[in-house]
């Protein structure tokens, strides 16, 4: 896994390279643009998915582990045709991203609106600690 500095405010966002990292599709697969970036309240990931339905995506949560993939069809191409540019990826997308201690993906909302799928991870609750309590003689 390659490591990214995302900004001064998170220290580490890990991404994996099960799609062949970024700029380049590996047996079929692409990685989707993302910006992942901090609030006061938590992480916010926002995924470039233009083209897709919800229902097309899958997120799935293991530890600290998030894993978005899906399939962008490509339904406007004539069958028979020659690009000039091609800058547009379609077909089965995966995006790995391992988040840094002190986010909870547990209670992670995520929302797909005009294109954008944006993921709110909390900040982790911290445990709340006993105060001892002080015994009368």
């Amino acid at each position: 896994m390659a490591l990214t500095k995302v900004s001064s405010a998170v220290h580490f966002v890990s991404r994996g390279a099960a799609a062949g990292g970024r700029g380049g599709a590996v047996g079929g697969h692409w990685v989707p643009n993302t910006d992942v970036y901090a609030t006061d309240s938590g992480l916010v990931i926002k995924v470039e998915l233009a083209g897709m339905k919800s229902d097309g995506l899958e997120i799935t949560v293991e530890g600290n582990r998030l894993r978005i993939a899906g399939n962008r069809p490509d339904s406007c191409r004539a069958e028979k045709c020659n690009f000039l540019v091609m800058e547009i990826s379609y077909g089965p997308f995966e995006s790995m991203l391992e988040l840094p201690p002190g986010y909870d993906l547990s209670r992670a909302k995520a929302i797909y609106l005009s294109g954008f799928l944006r993921i709110d991870v909390p900040v982790a609750l911290q445990p709340h600690s006993k105060v001892p309590v002080a015994k009368e003689n």
